[in-house]
């Protein structure tokens, strides 16, 4: 248990209801084991009781942390408008930049207030994908790498992130980075492995490595027989001068 876990701050003290309800809980388990916790002892309580306040305060936590990010989905979800729409709840931006950057703060605020947890997870996402946009690379870059550290090995939406870096070394000019990046989506990601071998052949043949690019694409219907970008990966061989 770390030392933020197990430390109670005296806001989480004042929740009443939550305290209550948990050493209500613990006291009950206590009093169905009298004669293993006489054996245990004072310490082996003064835990247990510890252990069921953290449960109801983390618990607390979660519901403040989703709360968080339902309030980002909805920054994410505003309009563009000058004037309030009729019918939609906002909010409204007065373009698209503004946008982004509402979502870039409000994201910054989840990483802050709930790091470690899935909204934070999900923030970092929120904030590379809006970084993009704003052409800001290295701040993109950051956010993008934050996910990948922190979500799950087979989340769903790593390939977003590992898109995104692409996007971002390209935006930077850095076209080694970007078919680095596209090489990794397709590692770590097979589902999305046609995509990337398309994209970093791009990438290498911009960068002048024709060689490479076209070793790729020549190999590319062999090695993803059955993708609808087989086609795709044919015609930009042929314009490279391949067979």
């Amino acid at each position: 248990m770390s030392k933020t876990e197990a430390t109670l701050t005296r806001k989480d003290m004042k929740e009443p209801d939550k305290f209550q309800q948990a050493a209500t809980q613990a006291a009950s388990w206590i009093a169905s084991r009298r004669r293993h916790v006489a054996i245990a002892g004072i310490v082996a309580i003064a835990i247990l009781v510890l252990l069921a306040i953290l449960a109801a305060v983390q618990g607390r936590r979660a519901e403040r942390a989703g709360a968080a990010a339902s309030d980002l989905l909805a920054t994410m979800g505003g309009e563009i408008s000058a004037v309030p729409l009729p019918g939609f709840p906002g909010p409204f931006y007065e373009s698209e930049d503004a946008r982004q950057r509402a979502i870039v703060a409000a994201a910054d605020r989840v990483l802050a207030d709930h790091a470690g947890s899935g909204a934070a997870v999900l923030a970092a996402l929120a904030k590379g994908d809006a970084s993009l946009r704003l052409r800001e690379w290295d701040a993109a870059k950051a956010a993008y790498e934050r996910f990948l550290a922190e979500a799950a090995r087979d989340d769903s939406l790593r390939f977003g992130a590992l898109e995104g870096l692409g996007l971002a070394a390209e935006g930077k000019g850095d076209l080694d980075g970007a078919a680095a990046a596209y090489e990794r989506l397709g590692r770590e990601v097979p589902a999305f492995a046609d995509r990337a071998d398309l994209e970093r052949a791009r990438v290498l043949a911009q960068a002048g490595k024709v060689g490479p690019a076209k070793e790729i694409l020549a190999t590319f219907a062999e090695r993803h027989g059955g993708s609808p970008l087989v086609g795709d990966a044919a015609a930009r061989l042929a314009r490279l001068g391949g067979k």
